[in-house]
């Protein structure tokens, strides 16, 4: 006898899945910011990329953009007819310095550790003292301090160069004022303040006053990030050092420094990438020039010249994604020193 099976029962019919809004609605609402980025950030990114390989003045238009290659690298970095033989001589330093990006890199440089350094080194022991001494009225204190970050940087500069005027400057008046006081036909302070107006237009007065200029506006900007830092650490830590006997410089040094390491790494990668794209301080201040020799040229503005005044976007993508590896890797060293974790 053949034994009878079971037989199964009919598969029950597949339910069709309705989408509701509540499925889809939230990709709606995050539309907008990544259509965007793609339209304003994204292929601008990568177009700037692809452009740097082109010669390409845009008046001609997308058809006239002409094959490169790493051509445009090349013409920016200037490395012919270098004497290499002579690397540690100053000669070979001037030799570099006379080149168009070598001159701007250096100037760039040379205002980004003059204006940066000097911002965390007075804006940590600055928020320290605001974050133990004005406790009650903190927050006016910080407001006075944010002040100039939130100003317009044009307003900034503009008024800086009337302070810097040297016919009508208020800086003039007081330092000229100070070495012509007289007494008893004796001038005592003539030998440490002029006798007679400063011409701040000269170069080698261009450069400190563009990094002043930067140091007052970002140095509250900084205060109040670390001052944001400052109140994360918990008061246990100082009552327990005070108890220990810790003075006030030694609960600075061992426990407010090392617990404000992330800070400093965020603030001074932020001072890094903000300070290598120096553009709007140095460009109003010398009138878009550089100053006398060129000598407040940054590799921002020279790329604004090669671009919008040459016509040449090939070229000005070129110094845009050199001065992104400088910036990266320059960000990547600080994140090695200040991001380790002991």
């Amino acid at each position: 006898m053949s034994a009878v099976l079971p037989v199964a029962p009919p598969p029950a019919p597949r339910r069709r899945r309705r989408l509701k809004p509540w499925h889809w609605m939230p990709y709606v609402f995050v539309a907008p910011f990544f259509i965007l980025f793609l339209g304003f950030g994204l292929f601008p990114l990568l177009f700037s990329a692809y452009a740097s390989f082109f010669r390409w003045e845009i008046a001609a238009g997308l058809s006239g953009m002409k094959w490169e290659g790493w051509g445009n690298y090349l013409f920016v970095l200037q490395l012919d007819g270098l004497p290499w033989g002579s690397v540690f001589s100053t000669g070979f330093w001037a030799e570099l310095y006379a080149r168009d990006f070598w001159r701007a890199m250096a100037n760039t440089f040379w205002l980004g550790i003059a204006a940066g350094v000097p911002q965390h080194l007075v804006a940590i022991p600055l928020a320290y003292f605001i974050h133990t001494q004005f406790r009650r009225v903190r927050n006016p204190v910080i407001s006075m301090y944010f002040l100039p970050y939130i100003t317009n940087t044009v307003a900034i500069t503009l008024v800086f160069s009337s302070l810097f005027s040297r016919d009508f400057g208020v800086i003039n008046q007081v330092l000229t004022g100070l070495g012509q006081w007289q007494v008893m036909g004796v001038h005592p302070l003539a030998w440490l303040f002029p006798t007679e107006n400063i011409d701040w237009g000269r170069p080698e007065y261009t450069r400190p006053i563009v990094a002043f200029i930067v140091w007052w506006r970002f140095v509250g900007w900084n205060t109040v990030l670390y001052l944001s830092a400052l109140q994360t650490i918990p008061k246990d830590l100082y009552e327990a050092a005070t108890v220990d006997g810790a003075g006030t410089w030694q609960q600075f040094r061992y426990i407010t420094l090392p617990l404000l390491r992330p800070m400093m790494l965020f603030a001074i990668t932020l001072t890094i990438i903000g300070n290598l794209q120096l553009f709007e301080e140095p460009f109003v201040l010398t009138g878009g020039s550089g100053g006398v020799g060129q000598v407040a040229e940054t590799v921002a503005m020279q790329m604004y010249k090669v671009g919008l005044t040459d016509g040449d976007f090939g070229t000005a993508s070129a110094v845009a994604w050199l001065m992104f590896m400088v910036i990266a890797a320059l960000t990547w060293l600080n994140n090695r020193y200040l991001g380790r974790k002991d």
